[in-house]
């Protein structure tokens, strides 16, 4: 017996079909989708695209940009402190070398979790062993990039250094890594070094304002000055923390029992301080004078109050008190002993060594100061 097929069924299977075959048309045409208007952390949002958008270390950027134009590109190590710009620089090299391709002609490997012997000799080599091909791409060189090599075991690197110099016709090796020191000797000499030094605080201050104009964040000159020259941190780290900020600032508008700190849309200096989880420079003021002036028993009582209270890690405000005994006048010779104490201090304290111990030595080496000052004055 035939089967009945209704014409409400085949116009069900009709569409059907037609949406299936847009599926298929519209595959990998870059559809919007819920996932994709996630928003893109800002560290990669505004990582530089090619090596002119690189801010600092302009003689570097240039060498590196002239070789790769004349196709002379060597073995690279760029070492340095992290968020200098070592990674973005060697991705920039990738997009000018392969075009929009890169992706297929680059090997990247945190060296930091990758870094034994097996990944050598059977990633990186069987990368650097097969045929390149350029995808239309300028050079058919390809590129592996190393991060964070000072991690790699040393037979690792002896390993490494033996695949480089068996493949170098067609592969370039990029080391990137923090400590110098820590990379052998052959290696080393395999490779052409460039430091990354620390990043001028004017650049620091234009691309922060770049960001902040692009995203139309309210940041006053003080909260500006806390990021750039309190802090101290690196690039990647104060987009991190913009990021965060921002978006700690727009979800208080709808959770009206968060932190009155929290409340307000503008990234303070007290905001940066407090997401970063540092003590406020008037916290540092106000234990200094306690430290300085009060006995050992009420020092001890206030520092711990405030320490509880605040959140405050002993370690940190061993760190901060530090930098304030540089501002203070008092003899050189107290200020150096003073400075070696807290330096002991700190380096107890990096060992897990008990709080309130530490927090009794730090109070006894300046009463100790304290008594110091008063027979100099003498």
């Amino acid at each position: 017996m035939a089967e009945v097929v209704s014409l409400m069924d085949i116009d069900e299977d009709d569409n059907h079909q037609k949406q299936n075959n847009s599926q298929k048309l519209n595959k990998g045409k870059g559809l919007v989708t819920a996932a994709d208007t996630k928003p893109t952390p800002w560290v990669e949002k505004y990582r530089p695209q090619s090596l002119a958008d690189v801010a600092a270390h302009r003689d570097i950027v240039d060498t590196i940009d002239r070789l790769t134009s004349e196709n002379r590109l060597p073995h690279l190590l760029l070492y340095g402190p992290p968020g200098t710009g070592k990674t973005s620089t060697i991705l920039a090299v990738a997009r000018k070398l392969y075009g929009s391709q890169y992706r297929n002609m680059i090997l990247e490997l945190n060296a930091s979790d990758d870094r034994g012997i097996d990944v050598v000799r059977q990633q990186i080599q069987d990368f650097a062993s097969t045929q390149s091909f350029s995808f239309g791409a300028k050079s058919s060189v390809k590129l592996i990039l190393l991060d964070e090599a000072d991690a790699m075991t040393k037979d690792a690197q002896f390993a490494l250094r033996r695949v480089i110099e068996k493949y170098t016709k067609n592969t370039r090796f990029a080391l990137i890594c923090n400590h110098v020191n820590k990379i052998i000797p052959a290696l080393q000499s395999r490779c052409t070094r460039f430091r990354f030094a620390p990043l001028d605080p004017i650049h620091v201050t234009e691309r922060l304002k770049h960001v902040i104009q692009a995203e139309r964040l309210d940041v006053p000159d003080s909260g500006l000055a806390a990021l750039v020259f309190k802090l101290l941190i690196p690039v990647l780290f104060l987009h991190k923390l913009l990021y965060n900020d921002s978006y700690l600032f727009k979800k208080c508008k709808s959770e009206k029992q968060q932190s009155t700190h929290m409340a307000s849309q503008k990234i303070t200096e007290e905001a940066v301080y407090l997401c970063t989880g540092n003590p406020l420079p008037k916290d540092i003021e106000q234990i200094s004078y306690w430290l300085l002036n009060e006995s050992f028993a009420e020092s001890f009582k206030r520092v711990s109050e405030t320490k509880t209270r605040k959140g405050l890690a002993l370690i940190d405000i061993v760190r901060e008190v530090t930098m304030f005994v540089f501002k203070i006048k008092m003899p050189s010779d107290v200020r150096v002993q003073l400075i070696n104490d807290l330096a002991d201090i700190e380096y107890r304290l990096s060992f897990g060594c008990n709080d309130k111990l530490q927090l009794g030595s730090l109070i006894a080496i300046f009463t100790k100061a304290r008594s110091a000052l008063v027979a100099a004055v003498k």
